[in-house]
């Protein structure tokens, strides 16, 4: 039986591409120039401080921006809290338990709410969060387009249905992306954002115990701390172990030798369309950085509200 097509008709992808163009041309570098000057800096030496005190957040604030981005396009809808009435997306199954750095997040806001009231988005502190983050573990840096605003809505079952989990196969994987208007080189650089961060052990069973495509040793060494039989399903351990708090490419040299944690990592490298960019990206890191960063970018300019739409939320956990 032949595969259904996962493009988008051109009508659709003409759509897309119009509407971030629109948008795009509504954000600017120096949004924040004259109206809060201080704001950069603010993002920064907190994120700093925020990685200095514990490595892994670099990955959680990377992670969070992503996974916001991802669900309804990069408006801050992630960071709301579920009430009486509204149910967010914290509590989605990619999502439940994983996500980290909100507290991060809510001491920022709550300095730039000081230094200048109502102004700097959440959306916005999310996507420079991300990207100081990034940088400060060594990896590339990129133009941060600013002027989002907050979405004043979020949905569960977005999250549920659109972010890939951990055992999503290439197609899976190159479906979503597509999704989102975004390539398969978009797709591979962005995953490599894995080479910082941790997977639990309910998200990395399964491919210890089941997959063959594994590392014998590999998988040997993680079984420890992952029993088979269930328990322990939120020790911890390295997305890319040969340097797991340094953005580089080391991650892609893991695929290599079918030393992925997850299923959906070694996805990338298993035979399929994608095995040649990750061999690029395992012998080049200055290409994976420049395609991360451009990956970034347009991840940047997904379902962004600007103008008159959606809010500047005083508490980036409700809506005003």
């Amino acid at each position: 039986m032949a595969r259904a097509s996962t493009r988008l008709p051109p009508f659709l992808l003409l759509l897309a591409a119009t509407c971030a163009a629109v948008a795009n041309a509504q954000l600017s570098e120096n949004y924040y120039g004259s109206s809060c000057p201080a704001a950069l800096l603010t993002i920064r030496t907190t994120v700093a401080t925020a990685v200095l005190l514990d490595r892994r957040m670099g990955a959680s604030l990377l992670r969070l921006y992503f996974h916001d981005c991802f669900v309804q396009g990069c408006d801050a809808s992630v960071l709301l809290d579920d009430t009486p009435s509204f149910t967010g997306e914290k509590g989605a199954g990619p999502n439940a338990g994983s996500l980290r750095g909100f507290e991060v997040i809510d001491r920022i806001k709550l300095l730039l709410e000081l230094i200048c009231p109502g102004t700097v988005s959440c959306a916005d502190i999310l996507a420079v969060a991300a990207h100081d983050a990034v940088v400060h573990l060594g990896g590339p840096s990129w133009t941060v387009l600013l002027g989002r605003r907050d979405a004043t809505t979020a949905s569960a079952s977005l999250a549920n249905s659109d972010l890939p989990g951990p055992n999503s196969n290439l197609n899976d994987l190159l479906a979503a992306f597509s999704k989102k208007g975004l390539s398969s080189t978009d797709m591979v650089a962005l995953s490599g954002g894995h080479t910082i961060g941790r997977a639990q052990c309910q998200n990395y069973r399964n491919r210890i115990y089941a997959d063959t495509d594994i590392d014998g040793t590999f998988a040997a060494s993680l079984r420890g701390d992952c029993p088979q039989g269930g328990g322990n399903d939120g020790n911890l351990a390295p997305l890319d172990a040969s340097s797991p708090d340094y953005f580089d490419n080391s991650y892609f040299s893991g695929l290599l030798s079918h030393r992925g944690l997850l299923h959906s990592d070694q996805a990338l490298y298993d035979g399929g369309s994608t095995d040649g960019l990750v061999r690029s990206y395992a012998s080049n890191n200055d290409q994976f950085g420049s395609d991360f960063a451009a990956a970034m970018v347009k991840l940047g300019n997904l379902g962004v509200l600007t103008g008159a739409y959606g809010e500047i939320r005083v508490n980036c956990r409700a809506v005003n």
